[in-house]
């Protein structure tokens, strides 16, 4: 029987965990929170944590409920800038630092979203007006 790294750092209850995390930080968060057009983020969160759960080797739920996930169409209609990867990452971070994953699962583990976060970059930051462009 091979073990998985869902098994390894805990299963659904650690990713979980995470996302949960993940999601009280992006509730306050100027630049993610109008990316959300859902007043709930329960199923977003929900979403979220099936997708990864599936990811590192769990149960195939999101697959099977929703289909391929196709990462960057769904977020296609979104700006995503480098800031917005960067405001992710941040409340991704705090997500991992909830839980207690060894340094070597906490590494996998953010090695992975610093890359999708980077993937998810569709738009570039807006450029502050010049002054030019004021007069």
């Amino acid at each position: 029987m091979t073990t998985t790294f869902y098994d390894e750092i805990g299963g659904e209850e650690t990713i979980r965990a995470i996302v949960h995390r993940f999601y009280e930080g992006v509730a306050t968060d100027e630049v993610l929170r109008p990316m959300y057009p859902e007043e709930d983020l329960g199923p977003a969160e929900d979403r979220f944590a099936l997708f990864l759960i599936q990811y590192w080797g769990g149960p195939t739920t999101y697959v099977d409920t929703r289909g391929h996930p196709r990462l960057r169409m769904r977020h296609g209609p979104f700006m995503v800038t480098p800031t917005a990867a960067q405001h992710w990452l941040r409340h991704f971070r705090a997500g991992l630092d909830a839980v207690h994953l060894t340094p070597e699962q906490d590494a996998r583990f953010w090695e992975y979203v610093t890359h999708a976060a980077q993937f998810m970059v569709n738009s570039p930051d807006p450029q502050p007006p010049t002054p030019a462009d004021v007069l």
